[in-house]
């Protein structure tokens, strides 16, 4: 019957049957339906659900048919094709012809189009890429308004011509579209195809398959049932929730209380409630679509076996929270415009209107209506207001709305052949309709809902260009931030109509006010649109007026105007009729502060005294006071307490005898202020530990010190660490004295000012430290003047400004008044002395970091910091002991389903305050609220304590949470033996509120005699604590405080004390709760301000850190990835060191809070009901509870502590172990299904700071002290029942609601058009998120720093460290701190080498060559003075000892075990002296010119010349290379400027110049670019001075970029693989040549040739300092440090200089020279590491250039055998320092085979000539050198430990090993050798013996029996040589297999040695 398409029948009329069919429908299922709102009939006409899952991030609903979505909700019938003719063409994209149909193919192809036909595109299922191109007759389509198209078919195949197809059905067979449904062109004929301007086809505009009027139905669309296909189906009405816009399915749900309030449309859609009257989790089922074929027997009850798309898509993109909240109002006065009372808003918009068109407002309006009505203004200027415009308030939040809907990001703007067109004013104000029809009736709207629903239908309806838009810039992942994602749905919000691409307008304006009326007919009298007979939007307001003031708006919440007349724009406002919605959106427009000035006000002028006073009037007797006057008592009588409390110990027989445990409860609990008489009354499950740092903590404060390490290594500068030598702070905090005084109690108890030194300046008491602490009052303005002052007169010193609770004053100080108290932060740190000071560093410390990351921020991404998560599956890194306990798991309590949530809602309170709040309509709702909270506080005083008779009359005037509440608190301190109990939280904002509560419980208390049962504090962020004297000594008595004086100053030492805390203020400022908080009540805080801050520092109150051993064993507990709060993930950025997920709470998963949970009353003997009765719905028909239970709590039975045996897992669980549950009687069992979870123990006193505290000793199962089974488990939270819907509900994406609001107050949305935040993000990536799309505001502190043409403008000193409420951010920043000082100390010192001298033997006759004070040596006395042999620089502990005759080694001697010589060297830390030298990480002012940073001179400016010398022994010609910068180009002298270089200019002898040094120092250095001390300017004392950096080949690039500014010489290519001999041979050699070049120079010149300065500097490139003994003859010896410059002008002054070969210093020990005096000044013996070489007189020794090891001790025994004079200057000192990395001492032995360092042997090395060995890459001389260390036991068996027997070794030194003497003795003529007569030798050692050696100088030397004899030469041929012309074989027998040679393959040149025995 309905079987026509809809192309055929004209879309501006409903067919009759159609409406009727869904009106009878719509009827009847609300008729049978218990929902308040029956689901509308415009949605079932033209919103269906949209059902089609997701694929890839795409939704089936684009470009794909859902064909059985057809017809009907039952499985399609299988269409059957008719088989192709045979042999015909079946390819996809082909005709049957096999003629090729793609687009792309046929796009140049000229086509032949009959007249009257045109080509088309049809889509493929099977080719979903591309479009067929076919041609259809014109008649058959519609024209562009949908209208006008034939039925039936004409159509030709354009690939083979055949013409005349007729049915659509045989065309699709022809060309091959394989459908599996009845094939319907208006299904695949789907866009027009034409020729662009270059003449290719191309696809054009959609076919127009659907008429514009009404019908909104995408272009292109199907049949005309009125179900489309998923492709032209209109969004579902039941979309995909986004994180912070919930708006109800349009079906609200049949849940099973029919009144619950559903605030801000927090419930998703679901069938099915789990838990009654409460939102579930996201829901898992679709909401069930209109019926598809008549009588098909759907209803609103029937469910949809699919899943949502919510279950199905990822989540949206744009996000919730709009830039104007309707639920914040003015967005807390940051726009007062946007929302603002009548006088100040009227014409904000548009110019103000035409007298003719104002409209009265009613005199009486609010006294008749007792309301005051909200106007919205919406499309075009709203008529002015008059008369009593002070009862009609006006807000342009929903204008807001409209046009930031409408405005398109640029990149939008011109897209594509047509550009993307923004929502038309039609469809949003029936999106706005549709949208205020689905709230429930105590619901507000809200403005993000309503901007996510344009959203979404925006992104409908041009899905498709937006994707493609996307497709070229970042690739689209689920759940990462930035792009849009291509999920369409929105769970809780409707799914708007979609838009056309390109049509002109989907609803035109004549139909717009019909279809609103539709739309809004289904919910009754809820919304009532005036627009049909409407002129005007004055004549709309005029009719709305006299309605409400008839009272025929009773029922309707909302009055939606729309003007639509021809010709002129449509208009439209909106008018809040509803009492709840009024007072919320009124409340709403107050900012925080003005909301507080408003309760003030009425509060001092006396407005709420009528509502205290019928509050009173409420009791059981009418009068509350004349009951609480008769029960006033003595308060020296302990007071009885109630019936439903029992004792410890009392059985179930006491549950229901009043009397019997009034009796037990008085006698067995003393008063508080008995103290502990005996031991056996003090608890032993108490404790408090303060001091600790937790590892996470630790971990936190090592990251923070990597960060400032990393601003202190980047290249910019910003940060010389290394020019501090010590650090200063101060701790800025928010003006509250509770934070202020925690704050320093913390710093005292951290050791940080112990650590930094301050104790020495007189911090003696805790006082001292309040000088580190400032509060941000006006008085702090002259403290941080003085630090900048410090600051800048003190450059060495590193001051540190932390900014705690970082988000609380976010003001411009150029916005605020100087009295607000606000902008001081902005005003101080901002200021220009603090930004531009190189030594002030800013640490910002917040829990809520979001308005610290905008656009603007001044905080670098790469300096934030974010609190790791401490567990990782299971895993804990840190090995933490306590895990946290936040936001998150707070939620997931929510959601566990099997026991009583910790968060949760007092319906009986809520109930309550509505009620007044309809009777007050003046009234502020937290007047009301709170005056009814305190009436139920005191009445549940009344009822626990006893003093009333007839308590049980009481329980109906007060709700079971709060008597749950009073109860335990009043009970706590009766179970332990010294009073222990717990703190109720009372968060009551206003300070008059405050303190008019804290009156009322005060005397409340009093009269009921409780004055000693427990402490009231009265919370005022300004004022210090004040707790009575009684509990005052109970406080100090537990904490054992001697101090008399002593009062508790913060919250933290409240710990154990029962109280009810009132905490007041606008916000909390981070005062931090003791552990013994068990109540978190904030059912009075303030639903108005919906930002993600506001809400969740409320919440942050109730953080709480537990013990991690109180988790269960066997589960994991992922945790919940909430909020930036929370920790980071496994892809951190900025994380290396950490993993896990956020937040991985102990607490997360609900199998855990089953297996921690308990009833609360089980454990404290409370109400069997405890919270659960409040929970259940008053409408409830399930419950399972008796309803009396409501009013009439029973008694608990006191369940016995459970048997041991029950307990498998007791250690584990230190906490009380609660009773099992079967131990509850039958008629207490929970009717709800959650139970409160103890949450693991609290270890941790202070859960903001450093401190850590252990938890109750798991001494019994269940323990006594009420407080000690408190802290295993974290406070419970009683919310608002608005802000519980709020919170608890969520998106698809898993994350709450409040995560998408506005981040804060003073930030704004960049743009409507932005992605929603993801579940998977990390903080790194929020913090992203939030820096690319919030603005500051013009009143944000950051909207100034913006500067032209930069993207960034970060302030490079500046951190932040964020993390989770409450869980030790003070404590890790205190300790960063501490190991910031201490660094700052250890960059300051170095680990210096400090060995004693080794070797050492005093001889019997000390003979003083030299006086003490001699200043230098005279050769003659040097001549006369022995030299010493022995070596006694402790490096060389492990080598051969030189065989010297005086000598008589001590019995210790010669013992180093061979393990020993792999033991770390022994170091001091010394501070670095202003003489120190440094690497390359020192940078300061005065060396930067040093270092190559002269304006003059690039860094790169410097030449590489070559330098060409020929030497004997090298045997060739050896070229060098010198880098010379330009800075040091007069060093040298050039053939011609820039020309060839010719010599290195030197000094003459006769110079002398007070600010220079003669000699070139050269350093050898190798692998240490980074950390070779090449930076002399400070040990040369700015002295000139030449240096020269000696380095091989390979490395020479990268020396160049450490050290620019140095002179290099670069070793030639064969020199790459040399060690240390090689370089200083060459040094050594290239220095007398250029020495002979400069005399030449200067003969030249006409100077003395002989006079030119013969001397260089060799130097280690670890020699760090350079000390000086000072002499004095009357005291001991004082070494102090001294400037290289002054040693080596010292030296060089020295008057016989020239005499001496080599000079050197000693080797520094702390110990090593305290004898002094019977030393000499001066001594003869080997030099190491800083040598002053006469390169003149040592011509002819060389280094040998083929040693590795030992090569000075060789080369200054060859000196010395030569006859020059070596001397040692003891006077001074070099100090070495540690270097680990680098050096020519670092060798590595690796195989020919492969690169990898390989362990081989030292036999390895060597092996039989011709054999097969495994060859090693290493060179000859080091194999060799190595081989004799190690093995000379073997080779040399009768020299070991035989010192009296030494190896004769000629001409050369070599190391064979410690246990081993060698005695060296030169062959040349003339020189030096000692006497070697009566010395018998073990063994002989010749190494490439040269003419000198002959048979007769060998035969003067006499050896022992069995010696061993081992002659070492370059090849085998010359061996055989040696032996011969020395005769060998006469004296010493060889054999065959005594051959050998080093491990080299023959390329490398092996060296060869043979042995033999001496016969």
């Amino acid at each position: 019957m309905l079987e026509s398409p809809m192309g055929n029948s004209y879309a501006g009329q409903l067919r009759t049957t159609r409406f009727e069919e869904v009106l009878h429908n719509s009827i009847e299922a609300s008729l049978r339906s218990n929902t308040v709102v029956p689901r509308p009939v415009f949605s079932q006409l033209y919103l269906e659900t949209e059902q089609a899952p997701a694929h890839d991030g795409r939704t089936e609903n684009e470009d794909e048919d859902d064909e059985d979505a057809l017809e009907s909700n039952t499985p399609p019938m299988q269409y059957q094709m008719k088989p192709p003719p045979e042999g015909c063409c079946t390819t996809d994209g082909f005709c049957q012809a096999g003629r090729d149909l793609r687009l792309p193919s046929l796009a140049l192809d000229p086509l032949d189009v009959p007249p009257g036909f045109m080509l088309v595109g049809v889509k493929s299922p099977s080719l979903p890429e591309t479009l067929l191109v076919c041609a259809v007759d014109c008649r058959f389509l519609p024209d562009e308004r949908g209208r006008n198209a034939l039925l039936g078919f004409s159509g030709n195949c354009v690939g083979c011509g055949e013409r005349g197809f007729s049915y659509f059905t045989e065309f699709s067979n022809h060309i091959n579209l394989k459908l599996c449904t009845q094939p319907k062109k208006q299904k695949h004929l789907r866009y027009h195809l034409h020729r662009n301007s270059q003449g290719v086809l191309v696809r054009g505009a959609p076919i127009c398959w659907r008429g514009q009027d009404g019908r909104a139905r995408p272009a292109g669309s199907g049949p005309s049932e009125g179900h489309g296909t998923a492709d032209e189906q209109p969004p579902s009405l039941v979309p995909h929730t986004p994180a912070a816009s919930h708006v109800d399915p349009p079906v609200v749900q049949h849940v099973a209380e029919p009144h619950a309030s559903l605030l801000n449309g927090s419930h998703p859609p679901s069938i099915i409630q789990p838990v009654p009257g409460r939102p579930s989790a996201p829901a898992t089922h679709a909401n069930a679509g209109p019926p598809k074929k008549r009588h098909k027997g759907w209803s609103p009850e029937s469910t949809s076996n699919s899943l949502t798309e919510g279950a199905a898509k990822p989540l949206p993109s744009s996000s919730a929270a709009s830039t104007l909240s309707a639920s914040s109002g003015t967005t807390n006065g940051a726009r007062s415009d946007a929302a603002a009372l009548l006088g100040s808003s009227q014409g904000s918009s548009a110019p103000l209107s035409p007298p003719d068109l104002s409209v009265a407002v009613p005199d009486q309006l609010l006294h008749t209506c007792r309301l005051q009505p909200v106007v919205f203004k919406g499309h075009g200027p709203l008529p002015q207001l008059t008369g009593n415009v002070s009862e009609v308030l006006v807000s342009s939040l929903l204008q807001s709305c409209y046009l930031t809907s409408q405005t398109l990001p640029h990149v939008y703007q011109h897209y594509g052949p047509s550009p993307i067109q923004p929502l038309s004013t039609e469809m949003q104000i029936l999106l706005t309709v549709y949208y205020l029809v689905q709230l429930g009736p105590d619901q507000v709207p809200l403005i993000e809902d309503l901007e996510q629903i344009f959203m979404r239908s925006w992104r409908e309806s041009h899905l498709s260009e937006i994707r493609q838009f996307q497709q070229p810039q970042t690739p689209i992942t689920q759940g990462r931030p930035f792009g849009i994602e291509t999920s369409l749905s929105l769970p809780g919000l409707p799914q708007p109509l979609s838009l056309p691409p390109q049509s002109q307008q989907p609803v035109t304006p004549h139909q717009l006010p019909w279809l609103a009326q539709l739309a809004a007919s289904s919910c009754g009298e809820g919304v009532v649109v005036l627009g049909e007979h409407v002129g005007s939007l004055a004549q709309g307001l005029h009719q709305t007026f006299c309605r409400l003031m008839d009272g025929r708006l009773e029922n309707t919440n909302y009055v939606v105007v729309i003007v639509t007349t021809p010709g002129r724009e449509t208009q439209s406002c909106v008018v809040v009729t509803g009492k709840h919605q009024c007072r919320a959106l009124a409340e709403n427009m107050f900012s925080p502060s003005d909301g507080l000035k408003e309760i003030n006000h009425q509060l001092s002028t006396g407005a709420a005294q009528e509502l205290i006073h019928y509050c009173n009037s409420l009791g059981p007797d009418g009068d509350m006071d004349s009951l609480l006057d008769s029960a006033t008592v003595d308060s020296s009588e302990p007071s009885p307490l109630s019936s439903s409390q029992s004792s410890e110990d009392s059985g179930p027989k006491d549950t229901h005898s009043p009397k019997v445990s009034h009796t037990q409860c008085s006698k067995c609990s003393p008063g508080p202020k008995e103290t502990p008489a005996s031991p056996r009354e003090t608890c032993s499950e108490f404790s408090v530990q303060w001091h600790e740092v937790r590892p996470i903590q630790l971990a936190v404060a090592r990251k923070l010190l990597s960060h400032v390490c990393a601003i202190a290594d980047s290249s910019t500068q910003n940060l010389d660490l290394g020019s501090f030598d010590r650090i200063s702070f101060l701790i800025l905090v928010p003006p509250s004295e509770v934070t202020f005084q925690q704050t320093v109690l913390h710093l005292w108890n951290s050791g940080v000012l112990q650590e930094l030194g301050s104790l020495d300046l007189g911090c003696v008491s805790q006082r001292e430290a309040e000088r580190y602490v400032v509060k941000m009052d006006q008085r702090a303005q002259a403290r941080i003047d003085s630090l900048i002052q410090e600051a800048h007169s003190n450059s060495y010193t590193l001051y540190i400004l932390v900014h705690d609770h970082a988000h609380w004053d976010m003001s411009s100080a150029s916005h605020s008044s100087p009295d607000s108290g606000l902008g001081l932060v902005d005003q101080l740190l901002n200021s220009r002395q603090v930004r531009e000071a190189p030594n002030i560093l800013i640490l910002h410390v917040t829990s809520f970091p979001f308005a610290l990351q905008t656009q603007f921020t001044r905080i670098s991404p790469y300096n934030e910091i974010h609190w790791p998560s401490a567990f990782s599956n299971d895993v804990d890194l840190y090995h933490e002991r306590t895990r946290y306990f936040g936001v998150s798991e707070l939620l997931d309590s929510t959601r566990s389903g099997s026991s009583l949530p910790l968060m949760r809602y007092d319906s009986s309170f809520e109930s309550m305050s509505s009620a007044l709040e309809e009777r007050f309509p003046k009234l502020h709702s937290a007047v009301i609220r709170t005056t009814v909270l305190i009436q139920h506080y005191c009445v549940a005083l009344m009822a626990a304590s006893g003093r009333i008779g007839g308590s049980d009359s009481l329980h109906k005037h007060t709700s079971v949470e709060t008597l749950e509440i009073v109860q335990s608190l009043l009970t706590a301190a009766q179970q332990c033996p010294t009073h222990h109990g717990h703190m109720v939280l009372l968060r009551i904002p206003s300070l008059a509120l405050a303190a008019w509560a804290h009156r009322r419980l005060s005397r409340v208390r009093r009269q009921l005699g409780l004055e000693e049962a427990f402490e009231i504090i009265l919370g005022n962020p300004s004022q210090a604590l004040n707790v009575g004297q009684s509990f005052t000594d109970q406080i100090k008595t537990w904490l054992k405080i001697q101090d008399g004086a002593w009062v508790p100053h913060t919250y933290l030492e409240l710990e154990a004390l029962p109280c009810i805390l009132i905490l007041s203020g606008a916000e909390p400022l981070g005062e931090s709760m003791p552990r013994s908080l068990k109540y978190c009540d904030l059912r009075v805080i303030s639903c108005s301000y919906l930002q993600r801050t506001t809400l969740e520092q409320e919440l942050g109150l109730a953080a709480y850190l537990v013990r991690a051993e109180s988790r269960p064993p066997h589960n994991p507990g992922p945790g919940s990835d909430l909020l930036e709060s929370d920790a980071e993930k496994l892809s951190s950025t900025d994380n290396e060191e950490e993993d896990g997920q956020e937040n991985g709470s102990p607490l997360s998963s609900s199998q855990q809070l089953q297996s921690l949970a308990t009833d609360t009353g089980a454990s404290d003997g409370l109400p069997a009901q405890s919270s659960r009765s409040p929970i259940v719905p008053k409408g409830t028909t399930d419950t399972k509870s008796p309803s009396k239970s409501q009013t009439h709590p029973q008694p608990l039975v006191q369940s016995h502590p459970t048997p041991t045996h029950l307990q498998p897992h007791a250690p584990a669980l230190p906490s009380s172990q609660p009773p099992p549950q079967q131990q509850f009687p039958s008629q207490t069992q929970p009717s709800h299904p959650h139970a409160p979870p103890p949450a693991p123990s609290r270890a941790h006193h202070s859960k903001s700071s450093s401190s850590d505290s252990s938890s109750p000793r798991a001494s019994s199962p269940y323990v006594s002290c009420s407080w000690a089974r408190g802290v295993s488990r974290p406070p419970s939270v009683l919310l608002p029942r608005a802000l519980y819907d709020i919170i608890t509900a969520g998106d698809s994406s898993g994350l709450p609601r409040c995560t998408s609001f506005l981040p804060h107050m003073s930030v704004a949305w960049a743009s409507s058009f932005r992605p929603l935040l993801s579940k998977m993000m990390t903080c790194t990536e929020q913090s992203l998120y939030y820096r690319q799309w919030t603005v500051p505001r013009s009143h944000h502190m950051d909207s100034s720093n913006r500067t032209e043409g930069r993207s960034d403008n970060f302030h490079p000193r500046r951190l932040l460290l964020s993390g989770p409420p409450q869980v030790g951010k003070t404590g890790a920043y205190l300790h960063f701190l501490g190991i910031l000082s201490r660094m700052l100390i250890r960059l300051m010192e170095v680990d210096i080498y400090d060995e004693e001298d080794i070797n050492y033997s005093l001889p019997s006759d000390v003979v003083q060559h030299h006086q003490p004070s001699a200043p230098w040596p005279k050769p003659d006395i040097v001549r006369t003075m022995p030299f010493d042999y022995s070596i006694h620089d402790p490096k060389y502990d492990d080598i051969s000892t030189v065989y010297c005759p005086g000598y008589i080694p001590g019995a210790e001697e010669n013992l180093v075990r061979k393990e020993d010589v792999y033991l770390r060297r022994r170091t001091s830390r010394i501070k670095l002296s202003k003489y120190a030298a440094y690497n390359t990480y020192h940078h300061c002012e005065q060396c930067h010119q040093y270092l190559g940073f002269n304006p003059r001179y690039q860094m790169y400016e410097s030449t590489l010349h070559a330098f060409t010398f020929t030497h004997l022994l090298l045997g060739e010609e050896i070229q060098l290379y010198f880098i010379i910068p330009k800075s040091k180009e007069h060093y040298f002298s050039f053939s011609q400027p820039g020309g060839q270089l010719e010599s290195m200019r030197l000094p003459l002898t006769s110079d002398w110049s007070p600010d220079c040094i003669k000699s070139p120092i050269f350093t050898p250095t190798t692998g240490r670019h980074e950390h070779g001390l090449f930076n002399l300017y400070h040990a040369m004392d700015g002295a000139s001075h030449l240096h020269i950096l000696v380095v091989k080949e390979y490395e020479m690039a990268v020396y160049k970029k450490y050290w620019p500014n140095h002179i290099m010489l670069v070793l030639p290519t064969i020199f790459n693989t040399a060690g240390i001999g090689a370089a200083h041979f060459l040094i050594k050699e290239l220095s007398y040549h250029n020495l002979e070049l400069e005399r030449s120079r200067q003969l030249e010149g006409g100077g003395p040739a002989g006079d030119v300065w013969p001397f260089i500097v060799l130097a280690d490139d670890s020699c760090v300092m350079w000390n000086a003994v000072d002499l004095d003859a009357r005291s001991a010896t004082v070494e102090h440090a001294v400037s290289l410059k002054q040693v080596l002008q010292h030296m060089e002054a020295c008057p016989d200089l020239a005499h001496y070969g080599l000079c050197g210093i000693r080797k520094w020990s702390s110990r090593g020279f305290a004898g002094i005096r019977q030393r000499e000044p001066f001594s003869r013996g080997h030099l190491h590491d800083f040598l002053l070489l006469n390169v003149d007189r040592s011509q002819n020794t060389q280094y040998d250039q083929n040693r590795f090891t030992c090569h000075d001790v060789d080369f200054t025994l060859r000196l010395h055998s030569a006859g020059l004079l070596v001397c040692r200057f003891n006077r001074f000192s070099v100090m070495k320092k540690q270097v680990a990395i680098g050096g020519y001492r670092t060798f590595i032995i690796k195989t020919k085979m492969t690169d990898v360092p390989t362990s081989v042997g030292p036999s390895q090395y060597v092996c039989a000539p011709d054999s097969k060995h495994l060859f090693l890459a290493t060179p000859a001389q080091l194999l060799l050198e190595k081989y004799l260390q190690h093995t000379s036991q073997k080779l040399f068996p009768l020299s070991t430990k035989n010192y009296t027997h030494p190896v004769l070794s000629v001409d050369c030194y070599f190391n064979l090993g410690p246990e081993v003497t060698v005695c060296f003795m030169s062959s040349r003529p003339h020189s030096v050798n000692i006497g070697s007569a009566g010395l018998l030798f073990s063994g002989l050692l010749l190494c490439f013996a040269d003419s000198s050696v002959t048979p007769g100088f060998l035969k003067q030397f006499s050896f022992l029996k069995g010696a061993t004899l081992c002659v070492i030469g370059a090849d085998r041929s010359s061996l055989r040589q040696a032996v011969g012309r020395l005769e060998l074989e006469e004296e010493w027998r060889f054999r065959l297999s005594d051959e050998f040679q080093t491990a080299n393959a023959k390329e490398d040149r092996p060296l060869f040695f043979l042995t033999g025995k001496h016969i």
